[in-house]
């Protein structure tokens, strides 16, 4: 079941994807301002009900698709976190035994089909490809063997980054990971029951037709349930939450010469049953 978020003549929106269209849901749950709220009260199967009892509201083409869960109280971005990316680092050490982790802000992603932007700082927009997991109850201190009974929903992204900008100061990267609509998450949110749905499925970015990045998500480094253990050890993880799970090599900025995204250019995110994120990219106008 894939639910997703989108804006019509100025108003945002829920509903149910097809295969050609949207089943609008969110004006029959005036309670539910957004999917969030849906998954706090856990109302996944009355936004079912409903649905399978109505036709298509809209075509795909017809609306402007928000990221999937528009309002999370956290972002939080795993780094490093498929073989080879030390390496890409120049790093000799060995892998890391413990995640990497930086946050984002809603407003630095847009949807599927929206365009992402290269802005008037840099030229140096660089492309990810990740795995997306939602958070459906509170977490706090989750053992490991737990802890995939905490995930909702899947999606992917486009952890889009400023490369330059990463480097303005000595320990962080959070400037460059937050230009406003650098990334890009959908096109949708699909709902979680079982593991198959995320212990090995294949995951590429091409840009242009061209596949830039491939890898499968049985060879991260930290797995899903390593990575929620982690974070809520030193905090709460709240329904809605979405973590950004670690891209595979292949990214522009390591190849040689570096390739970075430029006007025009369409970028494809795809992972096995969650969909293909499209977005294009233009030069920010002001």
């Amino acid at each position: 079941m894939r639910y997703v978020s989108f804006s019509k003549d100025g108003k945002q929106y829920f509903g149910k994807a097809t295969e050609t269209g949207i089943i609008e849901l969110s004006t029959s749950f005036p309670q539910w301002k957004t999917l969030k709220n849906v998954i706090i009260d856990n109302g996944f199967d009355r936004l079912e009900e409903i649905a399978c009892k109505r036709d298509e509201s809209y075509y795909l083409d017809e609306v402007q698709f928000d990221i999937p869960i528009p309002d999370p109280g956290k972002i939080i971005c795993v780094g490093v976190n498929y073989p080879g990316r030390n390496e890409e680092f120049n790093d000799q050490n060995p892998a890391p035994k413990n995640p990497s982790l930086f946050v984002r802000f809603p407003r630095s992603l847009v949807g599927h089909n929206r365009p992402i932007l290269i802005p008037k700082e840099s030229e140096k927009l660089d492309f990810e490809a990740e795995v997306v997991i939602v958070i459906g109850k509170e977490a706090r201190r989750v053992p490991i063997d737990r802890a995939m009974d905490y995930i909702v929903g899947i999606s992917i992204a486009n952890e889009g980054s400023i490369r330059d900008w990463m480097r303005h100061g000595k320990f962080n990267v959070t400037q460059g990971k937050n230009f406003e609509k650098s990334g890009s998450m959908g096109p949708w949110f699909v709902r979680y029951s079982k593991q198959d749905q995320l212990a090995d499925i294949n995951l590429e970015s091409r840009l242009n037709g061209e596949v830039m990045q491939q890898d499968r998500t049985g060879r991260m480094i930290f797995t899903f349930a390593r990575i929620i253990e982690y974070i809520t050890t030193f905090t709460t993880l709240e329904p809605g939450d979405v973590i950004l799970t670690g891209t595979p090599t292949g990214n522009g900025s390591f190849r040689n010469p570096p390739l970075f995204l430029k006007e025009g250019d369409l970028l494809e995110i795809e992972a096995d049953g969650l969909g293909c994120l499209k977005n294009r990219v233009m030069k920010e106008q002001c």
